[in-house]
């Protein structure tokens, strides 16, 4: 099952918002087939397992980290290959969360007469499909908000300087994060003061870049920006409201941008509105990369599931010196937000502390 899961990450930021699902054969102790679901549309695990056997899989185990479809979506069901291949044992990892699916892949084994165990590495599972588990529960995107700060908590000096705060290290991490998840946000001030072209680099490969979304309730956004402006596929979507002007708009759409409005409180944009309609387009994952202000609104507004803050070994201080997170802030330590199931990793000098709101 370990195996399974190490397959299954090959298919990350190429799946979504498919799950990552990898899956390996075994017949009298022998390894005979590998598989796992490189990207939407194509092969689901088990059957790229299949097409890549050693020998006939009659007779076998099947180990995959997630229930095997039952239903007919962009490829036919797994379960019915399964049960087709003659299969001897399935060994799954966690039951698929999708009602579509969830035990009818299971039982659709069983009534074939095919030994299932269910439950192996379920927590490493559970894990690695976070992203997937709350799209399919919550009909919204999981939402991860990234920041970087000195020890003290600063984003930026008091003049405004924040080129850089962490290492190397950290902000190559941070792009295969990019390279994972279906979508980046920011706010405006952002873009006018770092004009970012919020793409993904990698040294080792060429990476996805995830749609660009921009938070811009007065549609200010220049349309020379390099967000605007870059030789980069994927998409870029304007997070608005009605106080945008029509031809900013019609240029902005004449341009080949997206424009969602979701009109919220004191004219700003609305962002679980916006979660909303990013799920219908099926984004299933979003890396927040705001300043000061939309990460307030963001934990606000309770769309955050998960916090990432690099903590620099640097010391900046100044009382105007800017902070991860701005806003009215909560004005009792009794009230304030607690993460669960924190970890801590380690870049260069850095350190990751992540963790669960």
């Amino acid at each position: 099952m370990e195996r399974a899961i190490e397959l299954a990450k090959n298919g990350w930021g190429r799946t979504n918002p498919n799950p990552l699902v990898g899956a390996v054969i075994v017949k009298d102790d022998r390894v005979i087939a590998e598989g796992f679901h490189e990207a939407i549309g194509c092969d689901h695990a088990e059957v790229s397992a299949f097409k890549n056997a050693v020998e006939d899989v009659a007779g076998s185990t099947l180990y995959v980290n997630l229930e095997p479809c039952s239903h007919y979506g962009r490829t036919p069901p797994c379960a019915k290959a399964i049960v087709e291949k003659k299969i001897k044992k399935v060994v799954i990892a966690m039951i698929d969360p999708n009602p579509k699916v969830s035990g009818k892949g299971v039982q659709m084994l069983k009534d074939a007469g095919i030994e299932v165990e269910v439950g192996i590495l379920e927590d490493e599972a559970r894990k690695l499909n976070e992203i997937f588990i709350n799209y399919v529960t919550k009909k919204r995107p999981f939402v991860i908000l990234k920041t970087a700060m000195t020890l003290d908590g600063k984003i930026a000096s008091s003049t405004g300087d924040s080129k850089w705060i962490t290492s190397e290290e950290s902000r190559a991490y941070v792009h295969i994060l990019r390279d994972r998840v279906s979508a980046i946000m920011v706010g405006i001030n952002t873009v006018i003061k770092d004009n970012p072209m919020l793409t993904t680099r990698l040294e080792q490969k060429v990476g996805s870049d995830p749609v660009r979304i921009i938070v811009d309730s007065k549609g200010i956004i220049p349309m020379d920006s390099k967000v605007l402006c870059n030789d980069s596929k994927a998409g870029v979507i304007l997070a608005t409201t009605s106080r945008i002007h029509e031809e900013k708009e019609k240029q902005l759409i004449d341009n080949g941008v997206t424009v969602i409005k979701a009109e919220g409180e004191n004219g700003c944009v609305d962002l679980k509105k916006l979660m909303q309609e990013l799920y219908k387009l099926e984004i299933d994952s979003v890396l927040l990369e705001g300043g000061g202000t939309l990460n307030a609104a963001a934990f606000e507004s309770g769309i955050v599931d998960k916090a990432m803050f690099f903590i620099a070994p640097k010391i900046l201080g100044g009382k105007d010196a800017i902070t991860p997170v701005e806003g009215k802030g909560i004005q009792s330590m009794s009230e304030a937000l607690k993460l669960k199931n924190v970890s801590f990793s380690k870049f260069g000098e850095d350190i990751l502390v992540e963790g669960y709101l």
